[in-house]
């Protein structure tokens, strides 16, 4: 039987936390306030969010397992895999818990467990038996983009009915959101730290300087996106913009941001997760089933839209910044399916 007494969950507690907080490391190791920061930017914040829910987790089931987290032994990280298995975790659930335990190692210096050939060998064995395609957002792009945006409020309807209505500044915000996400095929996390001081004029439209992304996490250049005007304004990144930034009055700091109850717009950025209950309420407001839909669903529909307009791979890698061309492939696959195949005309 599993040890559940206070000094199982007390052997835990001595390695609570050494993902997070960085006095964990020990007394001779210990940094000045500038050596932890540059260890706490030494990952993306969304990174280091899953690692410490990953680590909560793994700590937890040593208690009650009765296992030393740290260091962890290789038979433990293989009965824990096992487990997880076992209770239907996805393989990327896993790799992400695995990729937090190597980076706990490597805060304390000790040697990577998850190189360990037992482990190793665990581990391919469920990819092999467990993996599975990861799910795919649903690509939001015309013409259902087109009634989504549509379907955006253009009025700031009041309790008071004598009160005249105002512009919509949520409904300005959202269309500028639909359509910057999907004509830059921006990540959610790029959308929510997009500034204003980054959108740069052009004569054709606005250039978008991302000093940080996911494939340049540490900010060596800029990334440049383009944001070209469009024929109908009504599908215009620029004058959603424009429109947005005109109705919010502000010309600095975070470009998206909340939109209160009295209509105004707040001083702070949007969150990662509120960019799909953003796209997702969009979505149902346009009559359409939001099933599937998500924050990665505007820079999906970018991939495939592109790609079932002529674009080529290299040319849809330029505007995504996809370092790979066969991730390209990962959003196309299902629509170029269709696309010149024998079975539709066998005439049955």
């Amino acid at each position: 039987m599993p040890d559940r007494s206070q000094g199982a969950i007390a052997r835990t507690a001595t390695a609570s936390d050494p993902l997070i907080a960085l006095d964990a490391l020990s007394p001779a190791e210990s940094l000045s306030d500038d050596e932890a920061r540059y260890v706490s930017a030494a990952r993306a914040a969304n990174t280091l969010r899953g690692y410490r829910s990953d680590w909560k987790e793994w700590s937890t089931w040593c208690a009650l397992e009765d296992h030393t987290p740290l260091p962890a032994a290789p038979e433990a990280i293989t009965s824990y895999l096992t487990t997880l298995a076992g209770h239907g975790a996805k393989v990327g659930t896993m790799s992400r818990r695995l990729s937090a335990l190597k980076f706990a190692h490597q805060l304390r210096d000790l040697p990577d467990p998850t190189t360990n050939a037992r482990v190793v060998a665990v581990w391919e064995g469920i990819r092999r038996l467990h993996g599975a395609p990861p799910d795919q957002a649903t690509p939001l792009m015309p013409p259902e983009l087109w009634h989504v945006l549509d379907a955006c409020p253009t009025q700031r309807m009041w309790a008071d009915r004598r009160r005249p209505p105002d512009p919509s500044l949520a409904g300005a915000r959202d269309r500028c959101l639909l359509l910057v996400g999907f004509v830059a095929a921006l990540r959610r996390s790029e959308l929510t730290a997009l500034t204003v001081d980054q959108v740069r004029p052009h004569p054709n439209g606005y250039l978008l300087a991302l000093p940080r992304s996911k494939t340049n996490q540490r900010g060596e250049h800029d990334e440049l996106v383009i944001l070209p005007r469009a024929g109908d304004p009504r599908h215009c990144p620029v004058t959603a913009i424009d429109h947005w930034l005109t109705l919010a009055g502000h010309t600095t700091g975070p470009l998206l941001r909340p939109v209160s109850k009295g209509n105004r717009a707040t001083d702070r950025s949007l969150s990662p997760a509120s960019i799909t209950t953003l796209v997702q309420a969009a979505v149902t407001r346009a009559g359409i089933d939001s099933t599937g839909y998500s924050g990665h669903s505007l820079r999906a529909g970018f991939v495939t839209y592109a790609h079932l307009r002529g674009a080529s791979d290299r040319a849809i890698a330029h505007q995504t910044r996809h370092r790979s061309l066969a991730t390209i492939g990962t959003y196309t696959r299902i629509e170029s399916a269709w696309t010149d195949n024998a079975a539709t005309v066998l005439g049955l």
